[in-house]
């Protein structure tokens, strides 16, 4: 799985050291030790930004909003790297549209792995062709479309696989796990927030018919189910 990858990070031995694990895995490496820097190089269309968020200037959080506000780079997965006590940090990187974290000190074998994986799953993959419907709802799964009625909705791929399992199961609990290991793969090493964050984003973007909006159930202590319709 060959790519190129963007190492945004001011301290020069953590780039180096991303740097060498990353090529030894076989990826190619460009590298910006500040905010302007990375999304100047953003442009150019990496695979994957691994991204700092304390950097000088214009941080890795605001870098990261800029990147996914941007129709040119928004597709572009960003890992962030924070400070192993910024949750806060974490909760709103992953808000504004990162794909994954992970705490420094970090392991490189890891964060190899966690590239992979967030590449891996920011491809569409394959799916059945043709269409679900579930009253208002209907999702096309060889276009990775929705639509509530006759408008089109817009999703990321991750929220597509979210609404899919549960709506293609509706009645059904999904713990967190579950749908982690379904979506993310056995290679994610976050924690169950994640998917948090995405059914928060997918209820947002399905308000526009707040019965399918609401559809989308908390089970307490447990996970998500879709509500039958």
């Amino acid at each position: 799985m060959a790519g190129k990858i963007l190492v945004v990070d001011d301290e020069i031995p953590i780039r180096e050291l991303i740097k060498f694990n990353l090529q030894k895995a076989g990826f190619n490496v460009v590298e910006a030790d500040n905010g302007l820097k990375a999304i100047q190089l953003a442009k150019e269309k990496p695979d994957l930004i691994v991204l700092d968020l304390m950097l000088p200037g214009l941080d890795g959080l605001e870098v990261c909003r800029l990147l996914k506000n941007d129709r040119s780079t928004a597709a572009i997965p960003i890992l962030m790297l924070t400070a192993r006590d910024d949750e806060f940090d974490k909760v709103v990187g992953l808000e504004l549209g990162a794909d994954d974290y992970l705490t420094k000190p970090f392991s490189p074998r890891e964060l190899v792995a966690r590239i992979k994986a967030v590449l891996r799953r920011s491809q569409k993959p394959s799916v059945t062709e043709g269409e679900f419907t579930l009253g208002n709802l209907r999702l096309n799964f060889s276009r990775y479309e929705i639509h509530l009625g006759q408008e089109k909705i817009e999703l990321t791929p991750k929220e597509f696989e979210l609404l899919k399992i549960l709506a293609t199961n509706s009645g059904r609990v999904f713990t967190r796990e579950q749908l982690l290991e379904k979506i993310w793969g056995y290679e994610y090493f976050g924690d169950t927030r994640t998917v948090d964050v995405h059914i928060r984003h997918l209820r947002a973007k399905l308000e526009q018919d707040p019965k399918v909006a609401d559809a989308v159930e908390t089970v307490r202590g447990v996970g998500y189910r879709f509500r039958e319709l």
